[in-house]
């Protein structure tokens, strides 16, 4: 990306540049409102700039066939509504659209559901699967969209927001796995902090004034956090070293209590 701007009604955003290499990890961070969803939606191709330059491998973005960039690019949204009660074999299925001769679909399908744990959800249908659920299914579906590719680029949304702490780091360890084999790129919003710091190389922190701020994932991203959310971060190490920063409490003595 290079000096790209997007007008969305009176709201404008950006300028962005930034630059994506292969098998990169990188997180976007930063508070409510400021256009971290927007920014995705530029990369993705979703949103075409208003201004700016937008290329994927030396091409234009917006010169790529929906069907060609769709095995190279692959997208996770925040939102995943599905107006039919599709079964979620069909719904992992639909990653593979854009290839015209698929004979390897059922396969792909029955691998990708096997690696995220959702094998015995395929005959069900998206209706009646619990949000975690949905979740590891449309997981599913980017990875098989990426599946016999490589150097290809995952863009997500918020992936685990709806998963229990208990399958969050699973799904985390296991689309890094998946990405780092076939050297694909993954870009995310993340909110949570220390998944940013554990499973990602690289920050992107979106500021309030629209400005983006590289910063390399460890201890010294801390003040950079606490600037980015306005908070004080204690740092610490878990019993397996992994870096941790803790949100200290605000000072509450500035609210009065209600009556």
């Amino acid at each position: 990306m290079r000096d790209v701007m997007k007008q969305l009604g009176e709201r404008r955003f950006g300028p962005y540049s930034l630059d994506i290499r292969n098998a990169e990890t990188i997180a976007i961070l930063g508070p409510n409102g400021v256009g971290k969803s927007t920014l995705l939606k530029i990369l993705s191709g979703t949103y075409q700039a208003s201004s700016g330059h937008i290329c994927l491998n030396d091409r234009p973005l917006n010169s790529w066939p929906a069907d060609v960039l769709s095995q190279h690019r692959a997208v996770l949204n925040q939102s995943q509504d599905i107006a039919f009660a599709l079964t979620a074999g069909l719904i992992i299925g639909l990653g593979r659209v854009s290839r015209a001769r698929d004979i390897v679909c059922d396969q792909t399908v029955a691998r990708a559901a096997a690696m995220l744990d959702v094998s015995h959800l395929l005959e069900r249908t998206v209706d009646t699967l619990s949000g975690g659920e949905l979740a590891r299914v449309h997981l599913a579906r980017i990875c098989a969209q990426l599946w016999d590719v490589e150097n290809g680029f995952i863009l997500m949304d918020e992936p685990i927001a709806a998963v229990d702490p208990g399958l969050q780091d699973l799904m985390l360890e296991t689309l890094m796995r998946f990405a780092r084999i076939r050297r694909h790129a993954v870009i995310a919003i993340v909110h949570d902090i220390n998944h940013a710091l554990r499973y990602f190389s690289r920050l992107i922190l979106l500021h309030s004034d629209g400005q983006l701020e590289h910063i390399a994932s460890g201890l010294e991203a801390k003040r950079a956090l606490e600037r980015l959310y306005g908070i004080r971060l204690s740092c610490l190490h878990d019993e397996q070293g992994d870096l941790v920063m803790v949100p200290l409490r605000r000072n509450t003595s500035v609210f009065k209590t209600a009556k």
